[in-house]
């Protein structure tokens, strides 16, 4: 076949890169080029095969070409219309999964395609199917892995961290797994009423999101707190009437239940801006495993909380037990001595029972007080201590660095930074290492806590400090929405986040600073 070096050259171009995004092009180009065509066109159905997930096309329409030459090719592929006059379908894995059309032959008057023409555009075709098969099998095993990693990246987090941020967890991971603009985590409102709270969020409207309430019996709620995930391109408000801060920021919207074992705690709403691409189905179908394996581990925290407040009871029961078998006892003997006292007649005899009595008596006084002050602790954990959390939060990224990072403290941290303070502070450096983990290939990280620190106005900061050996900050790159996340945190505080060299000049440290 003459044309044989052409299409060797053809197959070797759409085979080039394997971006779901970038083979259609070359598909195209590859197309117009073998065919010696003006025009070429690629209708690709989407995931469910019911609709153009895609339409490319390749040159210029010029005035002697028929007009409207992408209708009839998706009328072909949808409908089962006429096809135009050389277009062939691109089969994948035994299905047809697109049409590809080539028109304006150049040189000719007329199309002018040949036999051969069309038998070298069968041949590309289905070299075609071969490679957008392998484009789209890759994007779903990488996405699978992202998603894979962050749900490893949850569920550390959730059975390490406190409760009390366990779901602004969950909200900040769904919506950078996801590629959303808002992640919301709703739950049943706490004063019995049939609304439901939003209680954690993440994303540029997250500030005014959080407390409001939403009723429980709108459509698309009630079928997500059923157990069933919604999708929707486009809420309407009647259907969603999520929050008034995002009327406007919604786009394409999952609803996700967060339920296990038949136990729904809420449900996790992901958004993405208006006009954003449509979520696919292998998104979907990951996000909705993503939701149930964090409402597992939210069940889970629950239950830890719940055993360590039976621990609690079980030791007041042993404090009970002590006051009576011990306390009792030691007044029953003091007592008893008291009386012996009573009844000798030698004085320093009398003196000495009485000053061994005051001993014991000063000895139960204490060991009372020590009692009452056990019993005022509420049943709950009170948050444990900054420097604690800092080294928990550390702990739980070495399964995921593959080593331990350094930690430093500077000054009295428990003393002086406050719980507010303190639970952005833990966030930032949960995101500050997950970035690390995910982004600097990095062979060592270095963590400094310093509540010594000023901000430029004078005030009093706890700074914090994440510091790796990595890759760098690429040149140009923009901060992702982890970074964001921590800048809006710090701000909300009055505080600032900076990123730069490490401190040989390699890797990124990340310094987030606010008021103690």
């Amino acid at each position: 076949m003459r044309e044989l070096p052409r299409l060797l050259r053809a197959v070797e171009a759409i085979g080039g890169d394997i971006a779901p995004q970038a083979v259609p092009d070359r598909i195209v180009r590859a197309a117009a080029e073998l065919a010696d065509a003006r025009y070429a066109a690629l209708a690709v159905l989407d995931e469910v095969g019911g609709a153009v997930g895609r339409l490319v096309t390749h040159g210029a329409t010029a005035p002697d070409d028929p007009a409207g030459r992408t209708e009839p090719l998706v009328d072909a592929l949808l409908n089962g219309g006429p096809a135009p006059p050389l277009s062939v379908p691109v089969p994948v894995h035994g299905a047809t999964y697109g049409l590809l059309q080539v028109a304006g032959k150049r040189g000719a008057t007329a199309d002018g395609f040949t036999a051969e023409d069309r038998q070298l555009l069968r041949v590309l075709a289905t070299e075609a199917g071969a490679a957008l098969g392998n484009a789209r099998l890759h994007e779903a095993v990488r996405q699978q892995a992202r998603w894979m990693d962050g749900s490893l990246e949850l569920t550390a987090s959730l059975l390490s961290a406190d409760e009390d941020n366990a779901l602004a967890v969950v909200a900040e991971q769904a919506l950078r797994l996801a590629g959303a603009a808002t992640g919301v985590v709703l739950v049943p409102a706490a004063d019995d009423s049939r609304d439901i709270e939003a209680v954690a969020a993440s994303g540029e409207a997250a500030g005014g999101v959080i407390g409001t309430t939403v009723p429980a019996d709108a459509p698309a709620l009630r079928r997500a707190l059923g157990g069933e995930p919604v999708v929707l391109e486009e809420p309407a408000p009647a259907e969603l009437p999520l929050i008034a801060a995002l009327a406007d920021r919604q786009g394409p919207t999952m609803l996700l239940p967060l339920a296990s074992d038949g136990t729904t705690l809420g449900a996790l709403v992901i958004s993405r801006a208006p006009g954003a691409p449509a979520y696919s189905v292998p998104e979907r179908a990951l996000a909705t495993q993503f939701a149930q394996q964090a409402a597992l581990a939210l069940l889970l925290a629950r239950a830890r909380r719940d055993r360590e407040q039976l621990a609690v009871l079980e030791d007041r029961d042993r404090i009970a037990r002590d006051l009576h078998d011990l306390v009792i006892q030691r007044l029953f003997a003091v007592g008893m001595g008291l009386e012996g006292a009573r009844r000798a007649g030698d004085r320093e005899e009398v003196a000495r029972r009485i000053d061994r009595a005051t001993d014991e008596l000063d000895a139960t006084v204490q060991e009372i007080r020590t009692t009452i002050f056990a019993l005022q602790q509420p049943p709950e954990e009170a948050p444990a201590a900054l420097r604690t959390r800092v080294l928990r939060e550390t702990g739980t990224a070495a399964a995921i660095l593959g080593f331990p990072p350094s930690v430093t403290f500077t000054g009295p941290v428990d003393a002086l930074v406050g719980e507010e303070t303190a639970r952005h502070l833990i966030a930032a450096l949960r995101e500050a290492l997950s970035n690390a983990a995910r982004h600097a290939d990095a062979g060592r990280v270095d963590v400094v806590v310093d509540v010594t620190a000023r901000l430029p106005d004078g005030r009093d900061a706890v700074r914090l400090t994440v510091a790796d050996d990595g890759r760098g900050l690429p040149a140009g790159r923009r901060r992702s929405s982890g970074l964001r996340n921590l800048t809006r945190r710090a701000e909300s505080l009055g505080g600032s986040v900076t990123l730069g060299p490490g401190p040989d000049g390699a890797g990124t440290a990340v310094t987030w600073q606010a008021p103690r």
